[in-house]
């Protein structure tokens, strides 16, 4: 489905905080757009945080949340809502990963030439609307 090649030092080509931070600029302007207040959260392929950010009037919680959703989505290549939470797998995965992943719609995978970068999640709005904006900065890159 992905590949993740490497770069000619051997490791893996990562996410750029400019990168990170123009996706999250355009899933906050989908915000806008749709009248909501959200978090936005860029991972690295390893689920690990690049970038955040909140929007004034975003729940607090919405941050953490966003978060966990796109380290699910980086961890496993796929659209958060699509993991099937109540899977005996992906439960022992979050539990090994000490609960950092969220199998809940709203994040999806970053993608550049079929090679998996990470993933961007969003939360504080519906679960529809969060995944419209995760798209938006997806498809960014």
């Amino acid at each position: 489905m992905f590949s993740t090649p490497l770069t000619e030092g051997g490791y893996h080509r990562a996410l750029t905080l400019t990168e990170a931070n123009r996706m999250i600029q355009a899933a906050v302007a989908k915000a806008h757009e749709l009248n909501i207040k959200i978090s936005v959260a860029v991972c690295d392929i390893g689920g690990n945080l690049v970038a955040l950010n909140r929007m004034d009037g975003a729940s607090a919680v919405s941050a953490t949340v966003a978060q966990g959703k796109a380290a699910a989505s980086a961890g496993f290549g796929r659209a958060s809502g699509t993991l099937q939470a109540d899977s005996p797998v992906i439960q022992a995965v979050i539990a090994a990963l000490g609960g950092r992943m969220l199998p809940a719609r709203g994040a999806v995978p970053v993608v550049k030439s079929t090679e998996l970068l990470g993933a961007i999640g969003a939360s504080g709005a519906t679960a529809e609307q969060d995944e419209l904006c995760a798209q938006a900065g997806a498809a960014l890159l």
